[in-house]
């Protein structure tokens, strides 16, 4: 197996020619921070602990809105040392997300788009799905699934990161910084870290642990959570092969080629494939993840002439991890420190690119004095609903395909036999339900009628030109946006001109075929935004920052006021 490099300086350096399958990886600079020298310990409005998805996510919403905040990572590059491709599958609200953040492009580059699965079982394909066709994908401007390697996306939040910095200096990147300490009161919390240069202190307002499931903040807090680890093994196998498979993504739940046991199999960025390979739970996980005894599994799935690199291989456990709270006084967990996944459906680093998403906003605006501190408690009502959906999801997945015996047993050997024969039993086939956004059923800064995520539809300006409802949110920036349907009469103008005036609301005209008269206004020439909003029979919609509907309404009176009122936690 071919080692790891770590001295690229630039992405388009990390993945190397053909001939040379090695990952190298960029190492950021140390820097001694003010506080060693000074002696002094300052405050910030939001310290964020641990540079991975979720907390590089929120570091660079946060400075798209102004925010201020200190990053503190104990490592000093992306990934977990580099050492593997970890993350692969980022779904289409990820990527509306990183449209937003201005990474999109750099990802689309790399990695690969796809909408198509199959899955078998032996030489039976036994189910199939094309994403692009269910509605809660259709809308968008982004397809509904990019492969591309978890360091890429982390290593393009720090460039872009560092590029919004020199427009203003607002996220303080500190490499090599491993918080040792902690404590808080009603007033701040305080963080005691160590460096190469030696120790320090700071206080924030507000403490963001993306650090992962084995943080001590856990411990520091008190938080409680349920766990299990299961008894499930897999060899995860990062291969380049000189003649390539079908770019689909394809899963076996029994695979002829791996002892009738589960293989997913999934193309990435640099012409790398991601294979996934279950093993006996009492499998070895040095010898299971040697290279000859990769290679040989390799050839029963190819053919004995198969010609490919390996990049990395590595063994593998699950466990299913929640806390019961998300939010402990002044410390928040997001990501992998919130929860933990068995890695089916794409359900793990994508809501943790959610979590962040959530709380962005929210931060700004009450630091922005837009929303009342309460609207805070609203991100651990939300993100644990989906925190506890995807464990659910992802725990009955991991059942199914290593049926422990009785009834599931039954059922699974049930399913598969049937699928093979009848289009019904197709859908009873569960390899991983494929991450959406989650909805919340129940959000006090929500009405009954939204808490869902608005796909970004496409739009048109007045000058024709094209955009998104990704365009109109970034115009917002971190306000509240009201979508306004149809051409109005003169009340109704006066009225959005009276709304437009207000500091935590942007206001937008949205029509069909006309152009609007004095506010500002697109055009959606299909109807594609107003369907995407769930508002064909509305006259607005008032979305949020994360792109969710707060409330959509037939006409601009008190239940608007009301709406804007509840998703900032004024009422």
């Amino acid at each position: 197996m071919h080692g790891l490099s770590k001295n690229a300086s630039a992405s388009n350096n990390v993945a190397k020619s053909k001939s040379s399958p090695v990952y190298a990886l960029p190492e950021y600079a140390f820097v001694p921070p003010p506080e060693i020298k000074s002696g002094e310990v300052k405050k910030h409005p939001v310290v964020i602990v641990g540079a991975g998805l979720s907390g590089l996510t929120l570091a660079c919403k946060l400075a798209h809105l102004g925010i201020t905040a200190v990053l503190l990572d104990e490592d000093n590059t992306v990934g977990v040392k580099g050492a593997s491709s970890r993350g692969i599958c980022y779904t289409q609200q990820s990527l509306e997300i990183f449209a937003r953040l201005g990474i999109y492009e750099r990802i689309a580059a790399k990695g690969v788009a796809w909408q198509i699965g199959r899955t078998f079982a032996g030489d039976d394909e036994v189910f199939s799905f094309d994403l692009s066709e269910r509605r809660h994908f259709s809308s968008s401007s982004q397809p509904p699934f990019i492969n591309i390697q978890q360091f890429y996306i982390e290593m393009y939040l720090v460039e872009r990161i560092i590029e919004l910095n020199k427009q203003a200096p607002l996220i303080d990147l500190r490499w090599c910084n491993k918080v040792s300490g902690f404590s808080q009161n009603e007033e701040e919390a305080t963080l005691q870290v160590q460096t190469p240069a030696g120790n320090y202190s700071l206080q924030a307002s507000h403490v963001i642990d993306a650090s992962g499931s084995h943080t001590p903040f856990h411990d520091w807090v008190g938080a409680s959570m349920d766990s299990k680890r299961g008894d499930d093994r897999w060899c995860i196998a990062d291969v380049r092969f000189k003649h390539t498979p079908p770019t689909e993504r394809h899963t076996w739940i029994e695979a002829p080629f791996n002892d009738n046991r589960a293989v997913w199999q999934h193309l990435m960025g640099d012409d790398v494939w991601r294979i996934d390979y279950q093993m006996a739970p009492d499998a070895d996980p040095a010898y299971v993840s040697r290279e000859d005894v990769v290679r040989e599994r390799l050839a029963k799935q190819f053919g004995a002439d198969v010609e490919c690199d390996i990049v990395w291989v590595g063994p593998y456990a699950y466990k299913s991890q929640c806390l019961h709270r998300l939010h402990h006084g002044r410390v928040f967990f997001m990501g992998d420190t919130a929860k933990v996944v068995s890695p089916f459906g794409a359900r793990g680093g994508n809501t943790g690119i959610a979590d962040a998403d959530n709380l962005a906003w929210k931060l700004a605006s009450v630091l922005r004095g837009q929303a009342a501190p309460v609207l805070l408690n609203s991100y651990n009502q939300e993100r644990l609903q989906a925190a506890q959906r995807n464990v659910q999801v992802t725990n009955r997945t991991a059942r199914y395909l290593r049926a422990p015996g009785g009834m599931e047993r039954v059922f699974r050997t049930a399913t598969i036999g049937l699928a093979k024969e009848h289009a019904f039993a197709k859908a009873l086939i569960n390899t991983g339900r494929m991450a959406e956004a989650n909805r919340y059923d129940m959000s006090d800064v929500c009405d009954v009628d939204g808490g869902f995520m608005v796909q970004n539809a496409a739009i048109h300006y007045n000058s024709e030109q094209s955009g998104s409802l990704c365009d109109l949110l970034q115009w917002a920036d971190g306000r509240l946006l009201l979508l306004v349907f149809g051409e109005l009469g003169r009340k109704d103008m006066a009225k959005l001109q009276s709304l437009s005036a207000l500091a935590a609301v942007n206001v937008v005209q949205v029509v069909h075929k006309k152009r609007a008269q004095a506010t500002e206004h697109v055009i959606d020439p299909h109807k594609t935004l107003r369907r995407a909003c769930h508002a064909e029979k509305a006259q607005w919609a008032l979305l949020r920052p994360d792109a969710y509907l707060a409330a959509k309404g037939k006409s601009l009176n008190a239940q608007l006021v009301k709406a804007l009122a509840t998703a900032l936690a004024l009422h």
